[in-house]
């Protein structure tokens, strides 16, 4: 295998290991490529459908269009960010208050890290619903609507008019990604919807991110960061997405 093949599939691995990549993730990875060959690489790779290139970079063509990737692969990416991310989101959390917890890997770690507290909590995560399953004293709730079989999630109509029902105190959303044109955004056009009458129903939101996330524009945008109080991430965080947030007044753990 010659140097450029090796090149090609090490591109590959690390589009498939992290779901979506930017361009300039892909420089920071690749340092010594000059930025020619690496568009030529995502080129061919995309003719060969082998990833699929996207506007900024590129996506796993593991990640099935319309669903925000299986949550089987979701789970095992970038591991000690998402337990960082679920303890620090455990710390902001009241006895005898109500929530709403997203889907997600990284809200399914959170939901493991949920204290045996009473608790009101609405869930779209059936994987999230199972962990809040083991605590005794929370009271958890499933909206209705549709199952999204990769995801592992509910979302649609019903779950929307359930949840405009609910005053929350605290939104705990999932990001598939951020990006300064589109703001937070995720690749489903329902999710969004129910993402955003989490927002309107809630006192506090509080985004779940990692830094994987920044700089990744997905087909729908749910909010901008003057929606979000608190972002919760693995400290890695660029500086000038840390910039935005002071700007907006985000706090960010």
């Amino acid at each position: 295998m010659d140097s450029m093949e090796m090149r090609r599939d090490a591109i590959v691995q690390l589009i498939n290991e992290r779901g979506t990549v930017t361009f300039s993730q892909l420089k920071k990875a690749f340092p010594n490529v000059s930025e020619m060959t690496l568009r030529t690489d995502l080129k061919a790779l995309d003719e060969k459908k082998r990833i699929l290139r996207v506007h900024g970079g590129a996506k796993s063509v593991q990640v099935i269009i319309g669903t925000d990737d299986f949550l089987n692969r979701k789970s095992v990416r970038n591991i000690p960010q998402k337990q960082d991310i679920a303890k620090k989101a455990a710390a902001l959390l009241h006895p005898d208050t109500t929530f709403f917890l997203d889907s997600g890997s990284t809200a399914t770690v959170f939901a493991r890290n949920i204290p045996d507290q009473s608790y009101l909590i609405y869930t779209t995560g059936l994987s999230c619903a199972t962990e809040l399953a083991n605590l005794s004293r929370p009271t958890v709730m499933l909206p209705g609507g549709k199952l999204n079989r990769y995801s592992q999630s509910v979302f649609g109509y019903s779950a929307i008019r359930e949840l405009e029902r609910v005053n929350f105190d605290q939104a705990f959303l999932g990001v598939t990604g951020y990006h300064p044109s589109a703001g937070f955004s995720c690749g489903i056009s329902d999710e969004a919807l129910l993402k955003t009458a989490a927002i309107r129903q809630s006192e506090q939101v509080i985004a779940l991110m990692d830094s994987s996330k920044v700089d990744v524009k997905c087909s729908f945008s749910f909010c901008g960061l003057s929606d979000v109080d608190i972002i919760v991430s693995d400290g890695n965080l660029p500086e000038e997405f840390l910039e935005e947030c002071r700007k907006y007044g985000v706090q960010v753990l």
